[in-house]
């Protein structure tokens, strides 16, 4: 996969995701050093040539090849789980990007993507993501073997959805959860949805449709973080910090 920025390279060096080659306006960085110790081949290289090289409008002056795989499903889903972020047919790579990076924030165990979703290890997901990627289990998988393991392990599958639903607020998201967001356009199958535990949807003034993708996915992940945190105080009898 192709990174393209210091953020990012510096994460997948921190990450331990091996990086095959660098290429750099200045190659003598700290930078470029330890990816040269971790076995990559550094080059020092002019602007025209990163320029040529990155897929951005704007190079930032350093890009790199690295070796990345997602993660198996079996340890993306498991019976401890919490909060599993899964993403059917999402196609902005930038969205695919944003819900890694505010799943990593919020504290998901993972997230998995399903179907025809962008693929998290394309530039534009993981510029999006910003190393957010390497953090915690991304899993690529199909549609079937996503609700086996979901069964397999007893995961509530909660679908979102702008119909029909019960406010986000209202929705239990403890315990193993796998948490459905669809397609930009036309969301969730029905029959994703039909076969669901619960419906969520989150909750709006009157006259608005929707909220992008990655939005959504923020604020369940939120709230499912703030939740968590009251129930923890609770428990130890603190005040919650909300």
């Amino acid at each position: 996969m192709l990174l393209d920025g210091e953020h990012v390279i510096e994460e997948a060096l921190a990450s331990n995701v091996p990086i095959a080659t660098l290429l750099a306006r200045d190659a003598t960085t700290p930078l470029a050093h330890r990816a040269r110790d971790r076995g990559a081949d550094v080059y020092a290289a002019s602007a025209e040539v990163i320029a040529a090289a990155s897929p951005v409008d704007a190079p930032t002056g350093m890009l790199a090849i690295a070796r990345w795989k997602p993660a198996p499903l079996d340890s993306a889903i498991t019976a401890t789980s919490e909060l599993v972020v899964v993403l059917v047919d999402v196609q902005d790579p930038g969205n695919v990007g944003s819900v890694i990076r505010s799943a990593d924030a919020f504290g998901a165990a993972s997230v998995v993507t399903v179907g025809s979703t962008a693929d998290p290890a394309g530039w534009k997901a993981l510029r999006g993501a910003m190393g957010s990627t390497f953090h915690l289990p991304v899993a690529r998988t199909t549609l079937a073997a996503l609700l086996e393991r979901a069964t397999r392990v007893s995961a509530r599958l909660v679908a979102t959805t702008v119909g029909d639903a019960e406010p986000l607020e209202a929705v239990r998201l403890d315990g193993p959860t796998v948490v459905l967001l669809g397609n930009e356009g036309a969301g969730l199958p029905d029959a994703l949805v039909a076969r669901a535990d619960a419906r969520l949807r989150v909750p709006m003034r009157a006259g608005v449709s929707s909220l992008n993708v990655s939005v959504t996915a923020a604020l369940i992940l939120y709230e499912a973080a703030r939740a968590h945190r009251v129930h923890a105080a609770r428990h130890h009898g603190d005040p919650p910090a909300l």
